[in-house]
């Protein structure tokens, strides 16, 4: 009788918690899967937006060193326009100390030439 009692007890107990159903089942997941696509939504929009970073971030870095590169020829043409302006400086200073040369040769040589026409008037 104890053998039956015990079988009895544990049918009664096994069938107590009945059968999980479709419904149930179906219940308890969806708001996960509403969750889960929501999640999946962020996650696409974040990736995009990423991609997009990327993609920016690497046309800035070209045009940095196309900026980089132009600056470079800038400044080699500066150097090179000072360089020529240096040398024309220096040829004018050239120029200048000669025509110095030249003014002080002309005024000896008016100086000279006074000097000349007042011994001559003198006689």
């Amino acid at each position: 009788m104890k053998k039956l009692f015990a079988i009895a007890l544990i049918a009664i107990f096994m069938f107590s918690f009945g059968c999980v159903t479709k419904d149930y089942v179906k219940q308890q997941i969806d708001p996960l899967v509403d969750r889960i696509s929501k999640l999946e939504a962020k996650v696409s929009a974040l990736e995009a937006k990423i991609d997009k970073a990327e993609k920016d971030a690497a046309e800035a870095k070209k045009l940095a060193t196309d900026a980089k590169a132009t600056a470079m020829e800038a400044k080699k043409l500066a150097e090179e326009c000072c360089k020529k302006a240096d040398e024309a400086a220096q040829r004018a200073e050239a120029a200048a100390k000669r025509a110095e040369a030249a003014a002080q040769r002309a005024e000896d040589a008016f100086s000279k030439s006074k000097k000349a026409f007042e011994l001559q008037q003198k006689k």
